[in-house]
């Protein structure tokens, strides 16, 4: 069947998915569908707030559905009525095999990694914190283990020494919209083979589970280049910060968005603050300095190293824990 022709419900949140849903119908692709999370309130004033996905399918006049719940009797009957022939999922939520199996050829699911590696919500995040030269892209059909169906075909983008989680995070989901395009064409033609992960010892695969705040928190005994790769790993968002404190008690924290490292030994404790007092703030680590390029105190705005030191004069004094 013409790739063109299938008629193609498209679910996601993001501007992770918007992306690849905008490139479809760039295309001429047949999207018969949205479905997308229902608006929610957000932000000090609860303003109603739509997702990213559902902002793009009312930009190009696609119906859109909003289930509370993916079993909901009424949103089945709709799906069904679509006669749909293909699933699209992208950064959505765990589908029911009544969802993901109703489609002829079924359902196939986008991750920002090269599948087996990187199972889980943060994939992105977790390459650049462990240090990965390359990532990429996967497509794979849906199954009943999240993110363990049939791989489809995959991506390879490099991740470069400037590379932080924003700028990694917008190749990745340019290269996804182009794999996603690319693995319509081979479901339509049916002139594709598949590659299982189901029986892969699970022991020997790095995970990439959600990130929490307490995961975000640096741990100074650690060497420079962990210390480095985290930071780059969490910036711009959610950040990777530490407590300060000042005498021996917690004088507040700071969130760190860049960093470079000198790899030397050193003689005082993890922690320990380097300062020249004008535009050079380093913090002691296991195997060298880190240097703190971009930083933001509690309550304050985001700035660079020499902004920060102009009303900073105690800096010398404090330590980082």
């Amino acid at each position: 069947m013409e790739a063109k022709n299938l008629r193609i419900v498209f679910m996601g949140t993001p501007e992770f998915a918007a992306t690849s849903l905008r490139r479809l119908v760039a295309e001429g692709y047949n999207i018969v569908a949205v479905v997308t999370t229902p608006d929610k309130p957000a932000g000090r004033g609860l303003k109603i707030q739509k997702s990213d996905v559902k902002v793009v399918a009312e930009e190009l006049n696609l119906p859109i559905l909003q289930p509370e719940k993916l079993r909901d009797e009424a949103f089945l009957a709709a799906l069904k009525e679509l006669d749909v022939d293909l699933g699209i999922v992208i950064a959505f939520r765990m589908l029911p095999e009544v969802v993901w199996a109703m489609p002829r050829l079924g359902t196939f699911n986008l991750h920002a990694s090269l599948l087996p590696e990187y199972r889980g919500a943060a994939p992105i995040n977790w390459a650049i914190i462990n240090g990965e030269r390359r990532t990429g892209v996967t497509t794979f059909l849906l199954n009943h283990e999240i993110d363990k169906g049939a791989i489809i075909e995959q991506t390879v983008v490099d991740i470069l020494p400037e590379d932080n989680i924003g700028t990694l995070y917008d190749k990745l989901m340019y290269a996804g919209a182009e794999l996603v395009t690319r693995t319509v064409d081979k479901l339509a033609t049916g002139d594709y083979e598949t590659i299982e992960q189901m029986h892969i010892d699970e022991t020997t695969l790095k995970p990439a589970p959600k990130i929490f705040k307490g995961d975000c928190c640096i741990d100074w005994s650690r060497g420079v280049e962990d210390i480095h790769n985290m930071v780059r790993g969490l910036s711009p968002y959610p950040c990777a910060w530490s407590p300060i404190f000042k005498a021996g008690v917690e004088s507040g924290s700071a969130k760190i968005y860049t960093t470079h490292v000198e790899k030397c030994a050193v003689s005082v404790a993890p922690g320990s603050v380097r300062c020249d007092g004008k535009g050079t703030l380093a913090i002691a680590a296991a195997d060298g300095w880190v240097y703190i390029d971009e930083i933001q105190m509690a309550g304050k705005r985001r700035m660079n190293i020499k902004e920060l030191l102009i009303g900073w004069r105690d800096a010398a004094e404090c330590t980082f824990a």
